[in-house]
């Protein structure tokens, strides 16, 4: 039978990684199942980590997976998590290339992937010269003329936050643009186009945008865009045990520990928050990974008193 592990941490991400520090560091015994394809492997650069600010995504995990090796309790498994089963004490997790793990505790950092409008040329420029966070990458993109494609009741919204950027916007929906007569001033006393044709391409050359090409004929010039894109789990595993889902399909946590609403599974990162900054995912993997450590501690001691009344 399979040895029972304190923790099994499915996802290597910066929520997972951290979590990983604080177990080790605690004790405790640790895998970390995780594929390598982080939402961010597009970019070549991350930003807003204090002390990592510009730090390539594949060198920020080198430096953790090598820090963490310090602790030889906690081991990564180069694999993907297909089917959990169990309950609090003792889950069982089987991977795709059908090995077997046992936990007593679950902690999904999965995160969340985008799922880009299918736009012709996008993919060229996607993590070059189109991004989906200005928080990440707005400074490499500020002054320039700027395309922001997104539609629906987010398209205020991310207009006045691009405006930190850059004043030169223009607002592309990609089709109807589902905004009000009082919203559609808003934009015109400020001076913002509104394109609501359809996207027919974006050109660029060498991942590098110059402009964006409507159905309409129009041409507009541009040298950066944003987008907002779809986004979806970057697993339903939780969803399958049992997890309570928020309607924006994140996993709802019932503390800031990441306590999901099954006993004995945890959510930290993208996967549990609509924040999606690498430092907000780093700091829930490590309060998820003291929430973990404090009930295995509990439950250690628990016994231990029952042990020695017995």
């Amino acid at each position: 039978m399979e040895q029972l592990l304190d923790v099994a941490i499915i996802g290597g991400g910066p929520a997972g990684l951290n979590a990983a520090l604080v177990l080790g560091r605690a004790r405790k015994n640790v895998i970390v199942i995780d594929e390598g394809l982080p939402r961010n492997r597009v970019t070549h650069e991350s930003h807003g980590f204090l002390t990592r600010d510009g730090i390539k995504p594949d060198a920020f995990r080198q430096i953790a997976v090598e820090q963490i090796g310090a602790y030889p309790s906690v081991r990564f498994v180069a694999d993907i998590a297909a089917e959990t089963t169990g309950t609090d004490g003792d889950f069982s997790i089987v991977t795709k290339k059908g090995h077997t793990y046992r936990a007593k505790k679950l902690l999904f950092a999965v995160g969340k992937k985008d799922r880009l409008p299918e736009i012709e040329g996008l993919t060229d420029v996607y993590g070059k010269s189109a991004f989906v966070c200005p928080y990440c990458d707005g400074w490499e993109l500020r002054d320039r003329e700027l395309a922001v494609i997104v539609k629906g009741e987010h398209i205020l919204h991310f207009a006045k936050t691009i405006l930190g950027w850059s004043d030169r916007i223009t607002l592309f929906t990609n089709g109807p643009h589902e905004l009000t007569d009082a919203q559609r001033e808003e934009l015109r006393v400020r001076n913002i186009p509104l394109h609501d044709a359809p996207i027919r391409r974006i050109v660029s050359e060498d991942g590098m945008v110059n402009r964006v090409e409507l159905e309409d004929g129009s041409s507009i010039p541009c040298t950066g865009i944003f987008f907002a894109p779809t986004l979806v789990a970057g697993s339903d595993l939780p969803q399958a045990l049992g997890c309570e889902q928020t309607p924006t399909g994140s996993v709802a946590t019932t503390s800031p520990l990441g306590k999901s609403s099954v006993p004995g599974v945890f959510v930290a990162g993208d996967i549990a928050t609509e924040m999606n900054q690498l430092i907000q995912a780093a700091a829930m993997g490590a309060m998820a990974g003291a929430g973990i450590n404090a009930e295995l501690l509990a439950e250690a001691w628990e016994a231990r008193g029952q042990i020695a009344q017995g």
